[in-house]
C-alpha cells in the first residue's frame, strides 16, 4: 500500500535541508567555478567567504544579488545534518583536521544516497506503483543501511554501481506512470534540443524529458503532469502557469532554478520560491 500523508511528510523533512543542524558542510566541502551561479572560485574543502563562525549563510537572503544563484538552487536532500549529527555524532569539522577531510569526502557520497531515497520514496508513494512496491521496499532499505555506515564505509561505496540499480526501478516507475496517458504521441522528448525552445502552451503531459536540457526554454503555460522529470535543467525556464501537478521526480532545486509565478501549479511536496514575486 502507498505510504499516508502523514508518513510522506516526515520522508520529506527528513530528507530535506536542515541547516540548523548542519556544519555547513556544502559551503565547505564542495568545490564551485566563477561563473553565472558563483561569483568567485573555491576548492572543495574550502569554507565559503560567506560562511559565519554558526555555520551560517552571511548573505543568505541576498545570495541571487550577491552573484551566489548556485547557493540559491543547491539541495543537499538532508545530507548535510545526516553527516553532522548522525554520521559524525555531532563532532565538529573546525576542531579535528583529519576528521574534517574525511567529512568532506563523505558528504557528496550521502548526498547522492539521500537523492536516491528522495526519489525511491516518491515512486513507493505512487498509485500506479503498487506493483513494484516489494522492489522499491527493499532498495530503500537497502539504501537506508549504506546511509548509516561508518565514515570508512562509506567512502567504500560503489555508488555508480547502486545508483544503476535505483535507476532500473525508477525507469519502472516512469513506465508505469506515464503509461497513463492513453494514446500520447508527443515529438517533446529528452533528447530533442530544447534549450531556449518556444514550448508555451505545449501538452507535454507523460513526455520523458529525463536529463533535458530546458535552460531558457519557454514552459509557460505547458501541461506537464505525469510529466517524467528526474535531473530536467530548468534553470532559466520559464514555467509561469504551468501544470506540474502530477509531474514525477522534480525536486525543490529544479523548481528554484526556474522562474514561475502564483499560477504556477506545484506538486504538493514543493513550495513556490521567494524569487519568483
Amino acid at each position: 500500500m502507498s505510504q499516508s500523508l502523514t508518513d510522506m511528510d516526515n520522508i520529506q523533512n527528513k530528507l530535506s535541508a536542515d541547516c540548523e543542524n548542519c556544519f555547513g558542510l556544502c559551503c565547505v566541502a564542495l568545490p564551485y567555478a566563477k561563473s553565472a551561479d558563483f561569483a568567485l572560485n573555491k576548492d572543495g574543502g574550502t569554507p565559503c567567504p560567506n560562511l559565519q563562525s554558526d555555520y551560517r549563510c552571511g548573505i543568505h537572503k541576498d545570495l541571487r544579488e550577491k552573484g551566489f544563484r548556485g547557493c540559491a538552487v543547491y539541495e543537499c536532500f538532508g545530507a548535510g545534518q545526516k553527516v553532522s549529527q548522525v554520521t559524525y555524532d555531532g563532532n565538529d569539522w573546525r576542531n579535528d583536521k583529519a576528521l574534517a577531510k574525511e567529512m568532506f569526502n563523505v558528504f557528496p557520497i550521502m548526498q547522492q544516497l539521500h537523492e536516491m531515497l528522495y526519489f525511491l520514496y516518491e515512486a513507493l508513494h505512487l498509485e500506479h506503483t503498487d506493483s513494484i512496491h516489494e522492489d522499491l521496499q527493499i532498495a530503500i532499505e537497502e539504501t537506508e543501511n549504506l546511509t548509516n555506515l561508518s565514515p570508512k564505509s562509506i567512502l567504500d561505496i560503489n555508488v555508480s554501481e547502486h545508483r544503476a540499480s535505483v535507476n532500473t526501478l525508477l525507469l519502472q516507475t516512469s513506465e508505469l506512470v506515464r503509461a497513463t496517458i492513453p494514446n500520447k504521441e508527443t515529438k517533446i522528448d529528452r533528447k530533442s534540443n530544447l534549450f531556449g525552445a518556444n514550448l508555451i502552451g505545449a501538452d507535454l503531459r507523460g513526455a520523458n524529458l529525463r536529463g533535458a536540457i530546458l535552460i531558457a526554454a519557454d514552459l509557460s503555460n505547458t501541461d506537464m503532469r505525469e510529466t517524467d522529470l528526474i535531473g530536467a535543467d530548468f534553470r532559466d525556464a520559464n514555467i509561469c502557469g504551468a501544470n506540474l501537478e502530477g509531474s514525477i521526480f522534480l525536486t525543490q532545486a529544479q523548481v528554484n532554478a526556474a522562474n514561475g509565478d502564483a499560477h504556477t501549479i506545484l506538486p504538493p511536496a514543493l513550495r513556490i520560491p521567494d524569487h519568483w514575486y
